[in-house]
């Protein structure tokens, strides 16, 4: 990959990125550099750490291995960011998984537990340990949320549930730490092109359709790939967005209007 040319709008910021090395944050993590950011992507998935690093090694980046349920983990890679920049203006909690498509009464427990614990858990510790240091910079936490915490999903249940409750968890944090002039907002997708996207899609009883299915449900009419989330993305945590906080960002090709289908 050529060397990516250094913008203005995220100049000398530094960013904590959790779920990285794939999908949604891999395009959020190549908009933030080319934006001139300085980024520290956290992934539990090793091999797609390192050809990460390696298509961005020219980049003011680095990678740690780690699984962001373990308090320890997230602990150390936030220790490893600030020494690496020697601040900390973003933390951007995009690290989630999808599995199992399944109504409530199916999930077990053990599915449960693992959801919640990376998808809602993880904002936790990721506040937890980053908060100090965004205090000292006025910076901004960005969740990663989704739709489907707004508008709801079938066969979905405990996915939707932790969605749900990292949307309203946007709003309580947004107004925790205002009085630091810390601002917390969600960028919501419905559907996006991502591998997470694909696992889910094999789990549905007819695979062969929802490729059709999910660019019908957009009202623009096609499933996006991740580079028109990190657009959004990087607007929101950039001074552009100074004076937004508590939002729930749709960008979903007006998947929630009206009855499309």
């Amino acid at each position: 990959m050529a060397v990516l040319q250094t913008g203005q709008a995220l100049e000398g910021k530094a960013v904590f990125l959790t779920g990285g090395a794939a999908g949604i944050g891999r395009a959020c993590a190549g908009a933030y550099l080319r934006e001139g950011a300085r980024v520290c992507v956290m992934d539990r998935d090793q091999p797609a750490l390192e050809e990460f690093q390696t298509a961005f090694e020219a980049n003011p980046l680095i990678t740690f291995s780690g699984d962001v349920s373990r308090a320890a983990d997230v602990k150390a890679a936030i220790a490893q960011a600030v020494e690496a920049f020697g601040r900390l203006d973003v933390i951007h909690n995009n690290a989630g998984i999808a599995s199992p498509s399944k109504p409530l009464h199916e999930t077990s427990e053990d599915e449960w537990d693992a959801l919640f614990s990376v998808n809602l858990k993880s904002v936790y510790h990721t506040t937890k340990y980053g908060l100090s240091h965004l205090k000292e910079t006025n910076g901004c936490i960005l969740n990663t949320g989704s739709m489907v915490g707004e508008i709801g999903q079938e066969n979905h249940a405990a996915y939707v549930a932790t969605k749900g409750g990292m949307n309203a968890l946007t709003k309580a944090m947004a107004l925790d730490y205002a009085p630091f002039g810390i601002r917390v907002n969600a960028v919501c997708p419905a559907g996006v092109w991502t591998p997470m996207l694909r696992k889910w899609a094999g789990e549905q009883p007819d695979p062969g359709q929802i490729e059709s299915y999910l660019d019908g449900i957009h009202a623009l009419g096609y499933c996006p790939e991740g580079d028109v989330i990190a657009d959004v993305a990087v607007f929101l945590i950039s001074d552009a967005a100074r004076f937004v906080t508590g939002c729930m960002m749709p960008v979903s090709g007006g998947a929630e209007l009206g009855y499309k289908r």
